[in-house]
């Protein structure tokens, strides 16, 4: 399974850096969101790029039937997500959010992590997660 951040949704949503990749994970058909990233690629979406909520969700819904599995935030994985945070958040080196700390809680073992984002890339490493490298904003 590949579990996409917020960034690789926004990415998806309104064709920003990395689409295509995440269109072709998508395609495959083993791809996860943890509900806290769910809610911030929405946020991101219409905040930054003016993209409705409503109108994201009509995109998404029909994926939610399919090849997008969205992962509930439950107290297993939040625990999991407080205990990840606290062990490699850095104000000044690792600053990865909470929502970035559920996405690795989310994972299980021989999943995958789709980010550009450095920080959430080293950590899910270094709780032996896969990685998938997608294009920041260049």
């Amino acid at each position: 399974m590949t579990l996409l951040d917020a960034y690789a949704l926004v990415a998806f949503l309104v064709g920003g850096p990395g689409a295509p990749q995440i269109g072709a994970i998508l395609r495959r058909g083993e791809a996860a969101v943890a509900t806290a990233n769910l809610a911030e690629a929405l946020d991101v979406s219409q905040r930054v790029y003016g993209l409705p909520i409503s109108r994201a969700l009509e995109i998404l819904e029909p994926l939610f039937e399919g090849p997008l599995t969205p992962i509930l935030l439950d107290l297993d994985v939040a625990c999991r997500a407080a205990e990840i945070r606290a062990r490699y958040y850095d104000r000044s080196s690792r600053p990865i959010s909470l929502a970035d700390a559920v996405l690795v809680a989310s994972a299980k073992r021989g999943d995958q992590i789709a980010t550009a984002d450095p920080d959430v890339l080293a950590v899910a490493d270094a709780e032996g997660l896969g990685l998938v490298t997608l294009p920041g904003q260049g």
